[in-house]
């Protein structure tokens, strides 16, 4: 792990010098540090000053922040957090236990019984739109202000809550359904009797001793105590397990954790009740990789007292790997690590719906400049603002409140069609409300681990210096380990004393069999299969694992043989040598056993174990083989790191490029012989600088590097971590689209930067600059983002610390240097980190984002996205119930963006503005009236025509537009560029805005004025040519609209024209029938639907013939 401790540079840094670096300008170089210090003060600030707040700014939507920081603080008031505290936690003593822990139970819901109804409204009503039409429907209990019937106004408002509540409804029994499904899983608690009983994980509290089963996850943070089946560690004295933590920290590595030392030495499971021990814990923390605690056992003499660190641990959302682990619960619900870790969920508003709040205040304000006008043309006379607030209401058809529910419900039909997709199966649309936002994404943040990549690691190449051998020539391996265990075994089993002769004579010739290719593939093997750290698990028959002899033959060949280790690279190197004949058949602290090809056990003293550290980026064992007594140092790691330990060659570091390249983690492997004098010494070395008092790391070192010197190179190896299905032409596709890419992941680098290379995440001919891990202060941050500066069309990989350290000091540069970079890798990034990554992203550049994952430690990041996306894998579903929408595989979300994301933006963005036209066209018309009419407030159409006008008689062809496509799907697949148009919101702007604008007001004067004109007698003649001419013009601008026609299209427009024409006979009220009836009705209303249509549909066959849109010269 990297330390977060300032180096001492920091620590004896003054203040004065730190606070020079906030005037240094960020390009200066590293000897400007030494010889231009004196400049500092003269150089102009790097920062973003903070902008003037005065009546401008408050005008200017400053009053706004004001009133939701009030708000947000009277929330924080009333919603104040219980102070995290520490906590002593007693074994078997429940009555001990007095302080009230949070509930363990998980909880997606955004509300309960009583919330409900009042959070539903106030996320209406919060939009300008909704309030606006509450206040106009009120406004007609006024009887001054009454222009209508009352249902005109409340029916539609009662019909958008309606259905809104009725889709948020749904949406909480849903979570509330998933919840309680996690929630019922049953567990084992143990009982005071030493047997288990079964209970719901929500009822735990701190002080219970959960029994946790293989492949069952944590739902607490607890203590390891014990093992209740501890048959992997049969005849040792740890007490371990192994835990799956890729849903807490994105890691595939299994971690192993250690029993407490006192109670793994208790005789039964049931004397955990009857000794009197306490736990002491530190308070709640973020941090997942740090614990602080003692163990304490108050019944002996002297009381024992054991110090607790991060590997006792067990996390919640953590899979038990091994045996059945035996607890304490320490922390419970809102407490533990994960959820800690995991942000609140949020109401999500898409772009285009904050986009048509933004029209729809522009529309109110010409609605309120037209009454004005209205009024002062009146020349204010009488009771002037009563007639004001009157027009105000005949004019609130410019803002139609059909706006809303027609969106709400083109959205569920969006959703709908998504996940009937048969080529995205299993596609889940979770949250109704922004699948638009699909269609305008600028940056896609994704996991590594089991989102790009399958979290299956598979051995590719072996290379020995002068012979490769690759997936296709691994049976040349296998008959090499058989030819060279095949050989020595049929000389011993000759059974006589003459047999072991030609084997001691032939020691004389071995440096010439050393050579040959088959014993250089024989050590090379199996040098891999001792040089780990894999413990060979047997799920059935765990008891045999023990036998000696010839039983152990039989029982070592089980096929049900499982691995267990803290990295999958290990793993698949040791299935690798099974593969090949060599198989690791036991293990434990002291030893270990292979088989070989014929059956025979080889036994090995593990004499010492030398772990893998970030920093040494190497491990080492030193292994004493029983048969021969021969000493022997093998040790792997990274090429960077063993290419000064191992002898000189001229083939290695040629051949690790040509295997990144092709994506592989490459390890180099080497072996030094060791007599037993040799051994002894560097043991009493080494014994000696392990008790050294000070300095002990650094002597450690030293004496173990005394051992790396002029080691033997045996071989290197490639290992593949396998990538999920078409992850590398969905990437592609992806840049193509204009989509930036960043890669986060709790992994470590070398293995980021691996997945980057083989995924094309970063392109073969790009850079790749890698950010000093270790940086911990200002002054590194300010060197690092120089050298990083200087390049171009560079990718980036930075690690988590050094993120938090540049993001104290430099957030606006980082981030500003990082958004130019083509891709962008962040490993060992916590969850908290992953979703301050993406509200950086939102802050700095406005644009819109979209994070995906399959990890419980990708719901923050889900959660804190513009769009949030779920892979449902091996890693559980917790990420896809947290995230709007669920997919199965990653390939998929190539099509969800480019077909369903374009084609939903686009219907919405039409649906949109000719709902705005069709209240345009007719408040146009209003004001036409009014101002022919001496300026009454007289509304033109009353009753059943506005309903109707909005409802039946144009409602279904105007929703048909959400089965509208500019571009067939095969055709956005082939051409993602046709994506970075959707990105620029050009479809739904003020530009396109005040088009439709235009259209309604031309419209609207022409089909009055010609009413007006065309009429002979009566002005009910006027109301029937207008409104036949208005509902004929809407179904034409439909049909001008649409770009590709439905069958359901068709049928929608002659249904609405058949249910009006069906409802003339029932309109007596308010038409003439007899004049309707007549020949002079029908050429008048066709002669004003010409006029009003027919240049428009000129003008878009002139626009499509000379400036035709990119999508119409493909389709073309």
């Amino acid at each position: 792990d990297l330390t977060r401790a300032p180096c001492s540079l920091c620590r004896y840094q003054s203040e004065d010098d730190i606070s020079n670096l906030d005037e240094m300008p960020l390009m200066m170089s590293e000897e400007a540090f030494e010889n231009e210090e004196s400049d500092y003060h003269t150089l102009p600030r790097a920062r973003v000053g903070h902008r003037r707040r005065g009546l401008g700014w408050f005008l200017c939507g400053g009053w706004k922040v004001l009133c939701g920081s009030c708000c947000d603080c009277l929330l924080r008031t009333c919603r104040r957090r219980k102070e995290l505290k520490a906590r002593t936690v007693w074994l078997g003593c429940p009555e001990k236990c007095e302080e009230k822990y949070p509930k363990n139970g998980i909880k997606n819901q955004k509300y309960n019984i009583l919330t409900f109804v009042p959070g539903v409204l106030y996320q209406q009503f919060k939009f300008f739109l909704n309030l606006y039409f509450l206040v106009v429907a009120c406004s007609q209990f006024v009887p001054s202000l009454k222009i209508g019937y009352l249902y005109t106004y409340w029916a539609p408002l009662g019909f958008v809550l309606a259905v809104t509540m009725v889709r948020e409804a749904v949406d909480e029994v849903r979570r509330h359904r998933r919840d309680k499904e996690m929630n019922s899983q049953l567990y084992s608690k143990l009982t005071v009797r030493g047997d288990s009983l079964t209970d719901y994980s929500p009822r735990w509290q701190p002080r219970g001793q959960p029994v946790i089963p293989h492949g069952y996850c944590l739902m607490s943070d607890g203590i390891f105590l014990n093992l209740l089946v501890n048959s992997e560690h049969a005849g040792s004295d740890t007490c371990a397990c192994f835990i799956r933590t890729d849903q807490l920290d994105g890691e595939t590595d299994w971690k192993l954790k250690v029993a407490v030392a006192c109670t793994q030495r208790l005789p039964a499971v049931g004397d955990l009740f009857s000794i009197t021990a306490y736990v002491y814990a530190q308070q709640p923390e973020l941090d997942i990789h740090s614990f602080e605690g003692n163990f304490t056992r108050e019944d002996c003499d002297p009381p024992v007292h054991e110090s607790l660190s991060i590997e006792n641990t067990l996390w919640a959302s953590t899979v038990v790997a091994s045996g059945t682990v035996i607890g304490v619960v320490i922390y419970t619900g809102k407490e533990t690590r994960s959820v800690l870790n995991t942000s609140q969920s949020k109401n999500k508003v898409g772009l285009l719906d904050l986009e048509l709040n933004r029209l729809t205040k522009a529309l109110f304000l010409a609605q309120v400049v037209l009454s004005v006008v209205m009024v002062a043309l009146q020349g204010f006379v009488g009771p002037w603002f009563r007639n004001l607030f009157r027009f105000v209401v005949l004019f609130s058809y410019i803002i139609p409140i059909s706006l809303r529910v027609n969106l709400d419900m083109g959205k569920s039909a969006y959703g709908w069609i998504i996940m009937k997709d048969e080529n995205i199966p299993g596609t889940v649309v979770r949250t109704s409300t922004i699948p638009e936002e699909l269609g305008r994404l600028v940056y896609l943040l994704t996991d590594k681990t089991g989102t790009l990549t399958q979290n299956e690691m598979v051995f590719k190449r072996l290379h020995l210096g002068t012979v490769s051998y690759g997936t296709d020539t691994m049976d040349e391996v296998q008959s090499h380990i058989v030819q060279s265990h095949a050989q020595p075994c049929s000389v011993a089993s000759s059974g006589t004393g003459a047999s072991a002769t030609p084997s001691h004579t032939a020691t004389p010739s071995a440096p010439k069999v050393r050579k040959s290719v088959v014993s250089r593939v024989h050590e090379a093997v199996k040098a891999i299969a001792l040089c780990h750290n894999v413990t060979p698990v047997y799920e059935t028959r765990t008891g045999m694992a023990e036998a000696e002899g010839t039983e152990a033959d039989q029982d070592f060949g089980d096929h049900n043989r499982t691995y267990q280790a803290s990295s999958p690279d290990e793993v698949a190197l040791v299935r690798w040598t099974e593969s090949v004949g060599l198989t690791l058949v036991n293990r434990d602290l002291t030893s270990l056993q292979l088989k070989t090809p014929v059956g025979q056990i080889l036994t090995f003293t593990i004499l010492q174990i030398f772990p893998f550290t970030s920093e040494s980026k190497r491990m080492g064992i030193i292994v004493k083989e029983e048969a021969t007594g021969e000493i022997t140092f093998y040790m792997k790691g990274a090429d960077v790191a063993m290419a000064s330990i191992v002898q000189y060659n001229d083939w290695l570091e040629e051949e690790c490029g040509n295997m990144a390249r092709e994506g592989l983690r490459t390890l180099v492997v080497a072996k030094k012989s060791l007599s037993e004098e040799q051994y002894q010494d560097f043991e009493s070395r080494y014994n000696q600088a392990r008790l050294s008092l000070y300095d002990r790391a650094l002597k450690v070192a030293a004496v173990v590097e005394s051992l790396e010197r002029e080691m033997e190179l045996l071989c290197l190896t490639g290992v593949e971590d396998q990538l999920q299905t078409d992850v590398r032409p969905t990437l592609e596709l992806l840049r193509n689209a204009g989509i930036k890419i960043w890669m986060l992941t709790g992994d470590k680098l070398e293995t980021a930067t691996c997945i980057a290379k083989s995924s094309r995440l970063v392109a073969r001919s790009q850079d790749i600059h890698v950010f000093r891990p270790q940086v911990s202060n200002r002054v590194e941050a300010h060197l690092e983002l120089n050298a990083f500066r200087r390049k171009h069309d560079c990718a980036l990989v930075i690690s988590g610390d050094s993120l938090e350290v540049c993001l104290r000091y430099y957030e606006h540069e980082l981030v500003e240097l990082a958004c130019q970079c083509p891709a962008v890798v962040c490993c060992r990034c916590s969850p908290t980190q992953k979703a301050q990554i993406v509200r950086l992203l939102q802050q700095h550049t406005a644009n819109r984002t979209c994070a995906i994952g399959d990890g419980g430690n990708d719901v923050s990041m889900i959660q804190a996205a513009d769009c949030g996306i779920g892979i449902e894998g091996k890693e559980g579903r917790q990420a896809s119930l947290a995230a709007d929408f669920s997919i199965t595989q990653f390939k998929h979300i190539g099509r969800l963006l480019m077909v369903h994301g374009r084609n939903s933006y686009k219907r919405s963005a039409a649906l949109g503005q000719f709902v705005m036209h069709r209240g345009m066209i007719i408040s146009a018309m209003q004001a036409v009236f009014s101002s022919i009419f001496y300026f009454a407030s007289v509304p033109l159409y009353q009753g059943f025509l506005m309903v109707g006008y909005a409802t039946i008689y144009t409602m279904f062809p105007v929703f048909s537009l959400v089965l509208d496509q500019d571009v067939k799907p095969e055709m956005a697949l082939l051409y993602p560029e046709l994506y970075k148009d959707l990105t620029k919101g050009r479809s739904l702007s003020f530009k396109t805005f005040f088009i439709w604008a235009l259209i309604s007001v031309y419209q609207g004067g022409i089909l009055m004025y010609g009413a007006l004109v065309l009429f002979d007698q009566e002005f009910v003649h006027v109301v029937a040519i207008s409104f036949t001419a208005l509902v004929l013009t809407e179904l034409l601008m439909v049909a001008l609209t649409v770009r590709t026609w439905h069958w359901l299209m068709v049928m929608a427009e002659f249904l609405s024209l058949g249910c009006y024409l069906a409802s003339l006979a029932f309109l007596n009220e308010y038409f003439d029938l007899s004049f309707i009836a007549t020949g002079a009705f029908l050429w008048k209303v066709c002669v004003i639907t010409l006029v009003s249509c027919l240049p428009l549909y000129i003008i878009k066959y002139l626009k499509r013939k000379f400036s035709p849109p990119s999508y119409s010269k493909l389709s073309s």
